[in-house]
């Protein structure tokens, strides 16, 4: 299995790239950015996630 390398995507994530960093779905990766004890940022309809936080949050589930 390739090897992703999280350093190389920008510093503010979307749906899409969560998906292709942990390998599931659009539907799944939204799912996932609704749960309370994720680190998400609404800017209007759109949600973000910072990577550090992102990267904060995988580590401690």
């Amino acid at each position: 299995m390739k090897q992703i390398d999280i350093g190389t995507y920008p510093i503010i994530l979307t749906a899409n790239d969560i998906s292709e960093i942990l390998r599931v779905s659009k539907p799944t990766a939204y799912e996932l950015m609704e749960k309370d004890d994720f680190p998400l940022i609404k800017i209007g309809r759109c949600k973000r996630v910072l990577r550090d936080e992102f990267i904060f949050w995988l580590s401690n589930r």
